[in-house]
């Protein structure tokens, strides 16, 4: 297809797709125009999600040679999504799995290993550990990459480092990328520090905020549009919107993304939490209620207390053992903003302030002035100032690349 016939293509599909109460704009950047496509769907109730728009992207991969970049979320119903692909007689040659596995049970961080799925007997290839990004031999014998993951919408979340690793090895190969998108539960706001360039890491691999509300096609776009992959490359992008979706919508993940995000509560907290992950405070990995409670023994405050042990996807927990202080957050109402009060607390009663951060702080928070602002004793309205003009920039940009009715 000519790049004058696709640009009219995306418009007119793009402009079918932008529904409901506020216009979404009828077409990509300039720079996707010949790169991304977007299936036509409009908005209808109940929400569906893109994996059960069978009707839309089977016929796209019918007599292609499939590899599929799925984990333990990746279901229609109670069905995995490989299972009911195969079924219909897809030819998929590989699995790609990120961090925590296929089946999702690997701790944070954990080395995994490539495998072969027991009930497939298909191979299955890690990208997580030292083969982040698929490999020009693991793929050469792929027509099409299938992304099907449930995110969680932070910036520090890997699978969408992931993602942006399988669209680079996509452009660099040739290959097609099809997404199908999920809803993102952190979805109806934007906030948090840009990540600043020289922070760049797995953890945090492109210029935006914290929270970036956007679903992973709509970031896939965005990816796509800023020329974000290696060498400005453009990778032939497919997204299967979802039907019945807006950015104000709620929605209880059915499968839990990771083994610490066990529920809402977890999910909701996480953009504020995960600066302690950079900090000696535990996040409650080790207990029954992961990223729902904060906790050191160093903290100086003794109304609430518990000690971290082995679990299952939380094998070697921080402060293992030893009495945590701290505080419950598990019915804390939670703002549509990051909380950085729990931080200030926490910094503020350390018995041991100069042990408080680690180096994997910047990485999280994408720039060196969080620590330093609260180090100084910066009130948390100072520093959400400081997150301008470039936090207002992206929300700009942002709403370029919106596939659904925005929140405002």
């Amino acid at each position: 297809m000519t790049q004058p016939m696709l640009f009219l293509y995306a418009t007119v599909l793009l402009a079918f797709n932008a529904c409901t109460s506020k216009q979404v704009p009828a077409t990509q950047p300039e720079t996707t125009k010949a790169t991304t496509e977007v299936a036509a769907t409009p908005a209808t109730k109940p929400l569906q999600l893109g994996a059960e728009q069978l009707d839309l992207y089977l016929p796209k991969l019918a007599g292609k040679r499939v590899g599929m970049v799925v984990n333990q979320t990746s279901t229609i119903g109670q069905t995995h999504l490989v299972d009911t692909l195969l079924a219909r007689g897809v030819k998929i040659t590989t699995i790609f799995a990120p961090e925590h596995g296929f089946r999702g049970e690997a701790d944070a961080g954990a080395y995994v290993k490539d495998a072969k799925d027991t009930k497939t007997g298909l191979p299955i290839i890690s990208l997580y550990g030292t083969n982040k990004k698929p490999k020009p031999e693991q793929i050469k014998d792929l027509d099409v990459l299938l992304f099907d993951i449930q995110d969680v919408g932070t910036r520090f979340y890997t699978y969408i480092s992931t993602m942006h690793y399988v669209m680079e090895a996509a452009a660099e190969n040739g290959k097609e990328v099809l997404i199908l998108d999920r809803p993102n539960p952190n979805g109806n706001y934007v906030d948090g520090p840009v990540l600043e360039k020289e922070h760049t890491s797995f953890v945090g691999m492109h210029p935006i905020p914290i929270v970036h509300g956007l679903t992973v096609g709509e970031l896939a776009n965005m990816i796509n549009g800023q020329k974000w992959l290696e060498g400005q490359r453009q990778a032939k992008v497919t997204v299967i919107p979802m039907k019945g979706y807006t950015h104000k919508t709620t929605y209880s993940l059915p499968v839990k993304p990771s083994p610490n995000l066990p529920n809402d509560q977890a999910i909701e907290l996480y953009p504020s939490i995960c600066f302690f992950e950079g900090t000696n405070v535990s996040v409650g990995r080790g207990t029954p209620t992961p990223f729902q409670v904060i906790g050191s023994p160093n903290y100086t405050k003794k109304n609430f207390s518990f000690t971290p042990v082995s679990t299952p996807g939380a094998t070697n927990p921080p402060h293992k053992g030893v009495v945590c202080y701290g505080m419950d957050l598990t019915k804390v109402a939670v703002p549509n903003k990051v909380d950085l009060s729990y931080l200030l607390e926490m910094y503020q009663n350390s018995s041991e302030k100069e042990k408080f951060f680690n180096n994997f702080f910047e990485k999280l928070a994408g720039t060196f002035k969080l620590r330093d602002q609260v180090k100084a004793g910066k009130t948390e309205a100072e520093i959400r100032t400081s997150w301008e003009p470039e936090l207002s920039n992206y929300k700009k940009m942002r709403k370029q690349y919106l596939l659904y009715p925005d929140f405002e």
